[in-house]
């Protein structure tokens, strides 16, 4: 689904170059759960913001389900994101004024879905994550791991390749946490390929394999074949 190669990304700050990524290569299969882990200026967000299609990387390649997305116009690069990912933020980025309803049609009004449509697919994917009995609540009446849960549902409505998810936990006390990560187990044994970037081990050790950073580069990328056992790796991941 993913292929990375020599992905490499350079900003200009001043006179100053500075280097994100410094050549970074990975595979991710379809169905695969993978956090990507690192400290701070480690590349994690910058190379979230690439496989998100948010960015493009200024060296290397970048191949999303067989498309070559490294150095498309911005406006193509939005239509990637519409069709192929789903974003779930820390933040949760939810319209205040309209209600669950309304904030996980969002997405199928910018892909020209009919109206019947939409209601019926955002009230599926509702039900899914737990919500039928909210969707006529405004954010402000959810707690905070129902607006997560929320988020959850806007980003799956449009059945996307990849869910990515960018400290989906960081707002949230450490029991409604773990709840979510449960949410995300239970996409990944439904057939959802899942990238969650943290710099949390527990929330890394919900996924199957974990990516590490280090100034830029990838310091360790290890199979987690029991989640438990992703205890263990705290000292590669640390």
């Amino acid at each position: 689904m993913i292929t990375i190669r020599d992905l490499k990304k350079e900003y200009v700050m001043g006179m100053q170059k500075v280097y994100a990524l410094r050549g970074v290569d990975f595979d991710i299969h379809r169905n695969e759960y993978v956090s990507i882990m690192g400290p701070s200026g480690s590349g994690k967000s910058t190379l979230m913001n690439i496989v998100g299609c948010l960015d493009t990387p200024t060296h290397g390649t970048y191949h999303l389900n067989g498309q070559d997305v490294s150095n498309l116009t911005d406006n193509d690069l939005a239509d990637v994101r519409n069709r192929e990912i789903g974003f779930v933020f820390q933040t949760f980025n939810l319209l205040p004024r309209s209600d669950c309803l309304g904030n996980v049609e969002l997405p199928l009004i910018y892909a020209g879905i009919k109206s019947s449509e939409r209601k019926k697919r955002a009230l599926d994917v509702l039900d899914r994550v737990g919500l039928s009995d909210r969707v006529d609540h405004k954010p402000n009446e959810l707690s905070g791991g129902q607006r997560q849960r929320v988020a959850i549902a806007r980003a799956l409505v449009n059945n996307p390749s990849i869910l990515l998810a960018d400290e989906p936990t960081g707002n949230l006390d450490s029991k409604t946490g773990e709840e979510i990560m449960r949410l995300f187990e239970e996409l990944h044994s439904a057939g959802h390929t899942i990238i969650v970037v943290t710099h949390e081990l527990d929330v890394a050790k919900h996924s199957r394999r974990i990516i590490n950073l280090f100034d830029g580069k990838i310091e360790s990328d290890t199979q987690v074949d029991n989640p438990a056992l992703a205890n263990d790796m705290q000292s590669v991941v640390s």
